[in-house]
């Protein structure tokens, strides 16, 4: 008998980028611009690090499960708590979601390159993992509409997705919808939500509120809070009362509830977020266009850049790493020849560019690391 079923001995783990520490380490180098993780260049949200500060004397006490996060969240979006769930980021209830509902049985349905974090967790399962391509690096939701069968019971949508930052938008949703059966359910991933939602194309989840859909939102981008994992979902209650029954009974942790609470408090916060990031996504638009780059069209805070070739995307990416400036490449997301830049402040931004061009205009400069 094995020792673990083959889905996992087969599953190839999350791959998380470089640490700042890891590069400076590795190259001796002083000064890391790090803009592969799509962080808040602003560091964490000022209210979140003094309620963090604050909670710290009470941490010989069980958490709550998040319910006074959970609380405030329907009273914010006029829900009941039975709607809402807390959790060790989006991806720990996104695990919970994989454990309660899928079945043997049962298919996952998404496009191809989807949020590696979503792949591995679904392929854990042990179930059928089917996708579609993309369209001009959009989601396909006409082709996933005509992809759903009598087993799919999980359509994942990132929006915007991750790692292309593409939308889609409201008449695609609404004509998607009309052909999903009230049996599957729609995990809608909206992790980026905050940089999307003044798009008058962007189809906010809730204002949907359908009962087979599964909206996940996070505080580790626009609120600077992904060291202390911390999301949320809203849902049906009665999706939410499964997902209650399965998840780690004190997730998450009071300190992250703190952190999640002071960070809604801080509107002034939130606007600068939002600036910068506006600032730093039309000079990236304007400058890799002008480095004759293909930019794909982005609602959430990084850029994706198809390159000529894998091996291009390489040379660039460690070019840059020597330089001290860390991006994403692709790969692990099924696409080689990409590389995924998160927006900084406008002087990281700057160096980037400088970087990124100096190393089109030198490829050979650098041979592959040993």
């Amino acid at each position: 008998m094995p020792l673990v079923p083959l889905a996992i001995e087969q599953l190839r783990p999350y791959e998380a980028g470089l640490s700042a520490e890891a590069v400076r380490e590795r190259y001796g180098l002083a000064r890391i611009d790090k803009l592969a993780s799509n962080e808040n260049p602003l560091g964490p949200s000022p209210l979140a690090v003094e309620a963090m500060r604050r909670s710290l004397d009470r941490t010989h006490l069980y958490p709550t499960g998040g319910l006074k996060l959970r609380e405030r969240l329907a009273g914010m979006f006029d829900l009941k708590v039975q709607n809402v769930i807390a959790g060790s980021g989006s991806e720990g209830i996104m695990a919970g979601i994989i454990r309660a509902f899928l079945c043997d049985d049962d298919e996952v349905l998404t496009t191809d390159n989807a949020f590696i974090g979503f792949q591995v967790l679904a392929k854990s399962r042990g179930v059928r993992y089917r996708t579609v391509p993309y369209t001009d690096w959009r989601y396909d939701l006409q082709a996933l509409a005509g992809a759903i069968n009598d087993k799919t019971k999980i359509i994942y949508l990132a929006n915007p997705n991750n790692p292309t930052g593409t939308i889609f938008s409201r008449a695609e949703f609404d004509a998607f919808y009309e052909h999903v059966p009230q049996r599957a359910l729609i995990l809608l991933d909206e992790a980026y939500f905050e940089y999307a939602r003044q798009s008058p194309r962007y189809p906010d989840s809730m204002h949907y509120r359908y009962d087979n859909v599964i909206t996940l939102r996070t505080f580790s981008k626009v609120y600077g809070l992904a060291g202390v994992r911390i999301g949320y979902g809203f849902a049906h209650e009665e999706l939410i009362g499964n997902l209650l029954k399965i998840k780690l009974p004190f997730e998450p942790s009071s300190v992250a509830e703190a952190a999640g609470l002071a960070a809604l408090d801080d509107v002034e916060y939130l606007h600068r977020t939002l600036e910068l990031n506006a600032r730093g996504m039309r000079l990236y638009r304007e400058a890799f266009a002008a480095l004759g780059l293909e930019v794909v069209a982005s609602d959430a805070n990084f850029v994706m850049l198809p390159m000529a070739s894998a091996a291009v995307a390489k040379t660039v990416f460690e070019t840059l790493l020597r330089e001290g400036v860390i991006i994403r490449p692709l790969g692990a997301f099924g696409l080689p020849h990409c590389l995924r830049i998160s927006t900084g402040t406008m002087e990281q931004n700057e160096r980037c560019l400088d970087a990124v061009s100096r190393a089109l205009a030198h490829p050979h400069d650098h041979g592959s690391e040993r």
